[in-house]
C-alpha cells in the first residue's frame, strides 16, 4: 500500500502480480464514509487471445513498475448488443480478464509493531448479466462507491461471453466462462486484504445471468472456498445439457467451414464467429417457446467436469447449505415483450398464446385465477407474466425448496416502473447499487424513483454482505415469508402463491 496522503487523488496499491495506481472519489447520500477509491481494470489473467483464445484462463504475470487502474479496461462485450436496459459500454481491446475494485479504506486497524487489528471489512463481488452473451462489468451503476459509503468493499469482474466463453468446442476445456469466475474469485481471495477487504467474507452477486452465475457457483463443491454468501437478482440458470451444446458447437462449426476442434475454430475471426453466433442463438418471437422450455443456448453446460450434474440437483444434494442466499425477481420480467404488441394482442386468442408459452390447457384456468389482477389488464400483460413465471419466478420457487433447511431469504421487486407502469427485467439493480441518480435511469425507472425504496433495498443488501441477514425472516416451508419491494415495502407470507399453478402443471 502506498503512504499518499489521503487528501491527494491518486492512491496506490500492491497486489501479488504488482503495483496498481487508483483515485479517489466522492460517495453520495451524506452519510457512512465519504470516499471511495477506484481500481479499475485490473488483470487477473493473461489476454485470451491466440494460443489462450479457447483454454481455460492463466492469471496474469507479474509486471514491473505501477499499472494505471484509472479507466475501464477491454470488455468481452463487442459493440453494441442492443439487449440491455443497463448502460454497459463496451470497451475495445484484448485484455478481457479483469476486475474492478471499488474500496473506502485500504489500512486496517494496525498495532504498535504494524500487526493487523482484527478483520479486513465486508466484500461484495459482483458478476454482471447480460444472457452470458452480453453485458459488461464497465457499467456506471456497478460502481460500488455506495457500498464503500457503507462499510463494503465492492469488486465487478468480467468473464468470456458467448461462444467464446461457454461454447462446445471437441478437444478444448468446457465451461471457460465458468472458470474465469473462478480465477476471478481466487484472485480476490488473494488480493482483496490489500484493498481493506476480509477474504474470510466475500458475498457474490448478480442479476440475470449474473444472478444465474452466483446460483451456479452456489451448486459447485470446487467454488465453496472461494465465497461465503450468495445474491441471486433474477437469476437464469443455463445448465445446458451436453448434446445441446455439442449440436450447437458442430452446427457453428459446419456454418464456418472448420472442424469443431481449437485448430478449426481458432481459424475463424473473431467478427466472423460473432456473426455466427448471432445468426445461430438468435431470439425472436418465433423461438420465444423453444427458449422458454429448453433455455438459453449458451451458458454454464453440464459437463461431467467443473458441472457434473444441474445445479438444482447439487442443491438438492446439499452442495452449499451452509451458505446464506439471497434471491428473487421482479414481477414483470419479461412483459416489455409484448409492449410493443399490446393492441394486437387484444385480438389474439388467449389460449392458444398461453399454450405456446407453455401452459397447458388443463391448467389455464387456474393460473388465470391466481393471476386475476394481471389477466384484468390486457392479454399484453398475463402472457408477459407467464413469460416471466416460466423463466424466473418457477425457478426460483423451486431452487427455495431444493435448498430445504437452508439459510435462505426470498424477496420480490414489485414496485412499478414510472416509464414501463410494471416492475420489469433490471429495474431493481439501480435501487440494489443505491444509484438511483446514475446515467440513464429515466428509460427504465421514470423521472423520480423513490429513495426511500433504494434506502431500503440496497440497506438490506449491506446487512446481508455484514451479518449474514438481509432484516426480514428466513423462508420456511412453501408459504414462508419473503419481502415484497413496493411502497410501501411489506413481509408476505407465500408471496409467490401466483406460481404455484404453473408449477403443479409441470410435475
Amino acid at each position: 500500500m502506498s503512504d499518499t496522503d489521503a487528501d491527494t487523488d491518486f492512491v496506490e496499491v500492491d497486489t501479488a502480480a504488482g503495483r496498481v495506481r487508483g483515485r479517489w472519489r466522492p460517495t453520495t447520500g451524506g452519510r457512512g464514509n465519504p470516499r471511495s477509491a477506484a481500481f479499475l481494470g485490473i488483470p487477473f489473467a493473461e489476454a485470451p487471445i491466440g494460443p489462450l483464445r479457447f483454454q481455460a484462463p492463466v492469471p496474469r504475470r507479474p509486471w514491473d513498475g505501477v499499472m494505471d487502474a484509472l479507466e475501464f479496461a477491454a470488455t468481452a462485450q463487442r459493440g453494441d448488443p442492443g439487449v440491455t436496459l443497463i448502460p454497459e459500454p463496451s470497451v475495445e481491446g484484448d485484455s478481457t480478464l479483469n476486475v474492478n475494485v471499488f474500496t473506502p479504506a485500504l489500512r486496517q486497524a494496525r498495532g504498535p509493531r504494524g500487526e493487523a487489528q482484527g478483520p479486513g471489512l465486508p466484500v461484495l463481488v459482483w458478476i454482471h448479466g447480460g444472457g452470458y452473451f452480453a453485458g459488461s462489468p464497465a457499467s456506471p451503476w456497478y460502481d460500488g462507491r455506495n457500498f464503500n459509503r457503507d462499510g463494503v468493499v465492492t469488486v465487478s469482474i468480467s468473464y468470456r461471453l458467448g461462444f467464446d466463453g461457454f461454447g462446445w468446442i471437441e478437444d478444448a476445456p468446457s465451461n471457460r466462462g465458468v472458470r474465469d469466475w473462478l480465477l476471478a474469485l481466487e484472485w480476490v481471495q488473494q488480493n482483496i486484504a490489500a484493498f481493506g477487504g476480509d477474504p474470510a467474507r466475500v458475498t457474490i452477486a448478480g442479476q440475470s445471468a449474473g444472478g444465474g452465475a452466483v446460483l451456479t457457483l452456489l451448486g459447485m463443491e470446487q467454488a465453496q472456498h472461494l465465497f461465503h454468501g450468495v445474491y441471486a437478482i433474477s437469476g437464469a440458470l443455463a445448465d445446458v445439457a451436453p448434446a445441446r451444446a455439442e449440436a450447437l458447437g458442430r452446427g457453428l462449426a459446419a456454418a464456418a467451414g472448420v472442424e469443431p476442434t481449437v485448430a478449426g475454430f481458432s481459424s475463424v475471426d473473431e467478427d466472423r464467429l460473432l456473426a455466427l453466433q448471432k445468426k445461430a442463438t438468435q431470439l425472436g418471437p418465433s423461438s420465444i417457446g423453444s427458449v422458454v422450455e429448453e433455455g438459453l443456448p449458451l451458458g454454464p453446460t453440464i459437463d461431467g467436469d467443473l458441472l457434473p450434474r444441474s445445479t438444482r440437483a447439487s442443491l438438492v444434494a446439499g452442495v452449499g447449505a451452509d451458505k446464506p442466499l439471497v434471491l428473487g425477481a421482479t414481477d414483470d420480467e419479461f412483459t416489455m415483450a409484448f409492449s410493443n404488441a399490446e393492441k394486437t394482442l387484444r385480438w389474439v386468442p388467449r389460449g392458444p398464446l398461453l399454450k405456446k408459452l407453455g401452459l397447458p390447457k388443463s391448467a389455464r384456468r387456474e393460473y388465470l385465477a391466481a393471476n386475476a389482477d394481471i389477466a384484468a389488464l390486457s392479454t399484453a400483460r398475463i402472457a408477459g407474466r407467464l413469460l416471466t413465471d416460466r423463466m424466473f419466478r418457477s425457478a426460483l420457487v423451486r431452487v427455495v425448496a431444493d435448498r430445504g433447511d437452508a439459510p435462505t431469504w426470498v424477496y420480490r421487486f414489485s414496485w412499478p416502473s414510472g416509464h414501463f407502469g410494471f416492475a420489469e427485467h433490471c429495474l431493481d439493480v439501480p435501487f440494489f447499487f443505491d444509484c438511483l441518480d446514475g446515467p440513464a435511469m429515466e428509460p427504465l425507472a421514470g423521472p423520480n424513483p423513490p429513495q426511500e425504496l433504494a434506502d431500503e433495498v440496497h440497506g438490506a443488501a449491506v446487512a446481508f454482505i455484514t451479518g449474514g441477514d438481509p432484516g426480514w425472516p428466513r423462508h420456511h416451508g412453501d408459504a414462508g415469508i419473503a419481502r415484497v419491494y413496493d411502497t410501501p415495502t411489506r413481509d408476505v407470507a407465500d408471496a409467490y402463491a401466483s406460481v404455484r399453478p404453473l408449477l403443479r402443471a409441470q410435475e
